[in-house]
C-alpha cells in the first residue's frame, strides 16, 4: 500500500482587482479603512431596474495588461482574471526563466463566465430576426474555463488547468483544490482565485427578480449592512483575486517570499434548497468543522473568521448560528467580520478577495471591519465580536474564510500565520 506523505502548502503571491482597489495593497489598505466600493451602476441605463447602483471596479485600464485586440477577444471577466494574475505571477517571480513551468497549473473559478458577451450575442441575434450570425469567438468568451486557459498560454504554465463552478463559494473551491493537488505532490505550484464581472443587464435584473439584492438606491454606500435590522439584500460586486500557491520546498528553494501558509480546506453541501442556506446553518457548521479537522486544528486555535455574510435576512443569522454550533464557547473569543460590506459580494471571486484579507490578517495582526452596522437584527447574537465600524488589532495567528452558494455549496478555507 502507498503511503503519502502531505506537503507544506505556502503562499508566494498575490494579486486584486475590486471595486476598492485596483492591486492587493490598495484593496487591504481600503478594507482595513472601512472604505465602501458601492456608487451608482455606470455600465448601463438603470432606469426601468428595482437596483440603481453596485460595487463596480474602478479605472480598470486592460491595456496595462494586454493589447486591445487581444482583450477584444475576452469577456470582462476574462480580463479582470488576466489583471489579478499578472500582480500575482509577477509578485511571486514565476515570470522568471528557470522554472519548471510543466509543474506549474492554474485552478480558476467564475460561477457566471462571460455574462456580457452571452448577453450582446443573444440581443444582437435576436435584433437579426434570428438570423445566426453569431461573433466566432461568442463561445471562447463565454466559457467558465476560458480564464484558466487564458492565464497558462500567457505564462507557459503546463501543468494542471481546470475551473470550478460552485456559484459563491467557486473560487474557495478552487483554493481547496489547489491545495490538495500541491499537498499530494501533483504540482509545485498553482496559480489560483477566481473572477466575475456580473454587473450587467441580465446580471442585476435576474437577482432583482430572485428579490436577492438591495434597493437602498438613496445611499448605496450603506447598502451592504450585514447583521443590521434594516438589511435588505445584497450589494453585487465584480472583479478578481488570485493568490499563488506553493509547495514549501520548492518556494524555499528558490527563494520566494512567503506571505502566509494554507492548511486546510473543505467542501460541503447543505442539501436543503435552491438558494437560500439550511436555516440552522448545517452544511456550513459541517464544513467549518472538516476543515479544522483537516487543517489538525481545534476550534481554540481560530482567532478570525471571514463570514461569508452578504446582508441578506436568512443567510446572516443562519452563518452565525453555524459557526455558535461549531465553536460552542470558542465563538465568543473569535473576530468575526463581513468585508462584502465594503466590497460587495463578487460572486464566484468573493472567496479569493476575502482569503487574501485572511492572509494579510494573519501577516499584519489586523481584522478588517464589518461596516454599516447599526442596529442589531432579530437573531443576531450580541455576544459575538463581529468587528463593527472599524479595524482591530489582535494576535491572528489562524484565520478561516467561509463562502457559501446557490445549490447548497459550501467551502471553507483555512490559513496560518507563517514560520518556518
Amino acid at each position: 500500500m502507498r503511503t503519502v506523505t502531505l506537503k507544506r502548502v505556502v503562499v508566494t503571491g498575490l494579486g486584486a482587482l475590486t471595486p476598492i482597489g485596483n492591486d492587493v495593497n490598495t484593496f487591504w489598505s481600503n478594507l482595513k479603512a472601512g472604505v465602501s466600493g458601492a456608487g451608482p451602476i455606470t455600465k448601463f441605463d438603470t432606469t426601468e431596474f428595482k437596483t440603481k447602483f453596485a460595487c463596480e471596479v474602478k479605472g480598470f485600464d486592460v491595456e496595462k495588461y494586454m493589447e486591445k485586440k487581444e482583450a477584444r477577444k475576452m469577456d470582462n471577466f476574462t480580463q479582470y482574471a488576466m489583471a489579478a494574475a499578472h500582480e500575482a505571477v509577477v509578485d511571486a517571480g514565476l515570470e522568471k526563466e528557470g522554472i519548471d513551468k510543466t509543474k506549474i497549473g492554474v485552478i480558476w473559478a467564475s460561477g457566471n463566465g462571460g455574462m456580457l458577451t452571452f448577453e450582446e450575442q443573444i440581443v444582437e441575434f435576436a435584433a437579426a430576426n434570428f438570423v445566426p450570425k453569431f461573433n466566432p469567438f461568442f463561445i471562447p468568451k463565454l466559457i467558465c474555463d476560458i480564464a484558466a486557459g487564458q492565464i497558462a498560454m500567457k505564462y507557459g504554465f503546463m501543468g494542471v488547468n481546470f475551473c470550478t463552478v460552485s456559484a459563491c463559494a467557486s473560487s474557495t473551491s478552487a483554493l481547496v483544490d489547489a491545495f490538495n493537488y500541491i499537498r499530494l505532490g501533483k504540482a509545485n505550484v498553482i496559480v489560483t482565485g477566481g473572477s466575475e464581472a456580473p454587473v450587467t443587464r441580465a446580471g442585476i435584473a435576474g437577482f432583482n427578480a430572485l428579490k436577492a439584492l438591495s434597493t437602498r438606491n438613496e445611499e448605496p454606500e450603506h447598502a451592504s449592512r450585514p447583521f443590521d435590522t434594516e438589511r435588505d439584500g445584497f450589494v453585487m460586486g465584480e472583479g478578481a483575486g488570485a493568490i499563488v500557491l506553493e509547495e514549501y520546498e520548492h518556494a524555499i528553494a528558490r527563494g520566494a517570499t512567503i506571505y502566509g501558509e494554507m492548511i486546510g480546506g473543505a467542501m460541503t453541501c447543505d442539501a436543503y434548497h435552491l438558494t437560500a442556506t439550511h436555516p440552522e446553518g448545517l452544511g456550513a457548521r459541517l464544513g467549518m468543522e472538516q476543515a479544522l479537522e483537516d487543517a489538525g486544528l481545534t476550534t481554540a486555535d481560530v482567532d478570525y473568521i471571514n463570514s461569508h455574510t452578504t446582508s441578506t435576512p436568512v443567510g446572516d443569522v443562519s452563518e452565525l448560528k453555524a459557526i455558535v454550533a461549531a465553536f460552542g464557547e470558542h465563538a465568543e473569543k473569535l473576530n468575526i467580520s463581513a468585508t462584502k460590506s465594503m466590497t460587495g459580494h463578487l460572486l464566484g471571486a468573493a472567496g479569493a478577495i476575502e482569503a487574501i484579507a485572511c492572509i494579510k490578517a494573519t501577516q499584519e495582526d489586523i481584522i478588517p471591519p464589518t461596516i454599516n452596522t447599526t442596529v442589531l437584527g432579530e437573531g443576531i447574537p450580541t455576544n459575538l465580536n463581529l468587528t463593527l465600524g472599524k479595524a482591530q488589532n489582535r494576535t491572528v495567528n489562524v484565520a478561516m474564510s467561509n463562502t457559501f452558494g446557490f445549490g447548497g455549496h459550501n467551502a471553507i478555507v483555512v490559513f496560518k500565520k507563517y514560520t518556518k
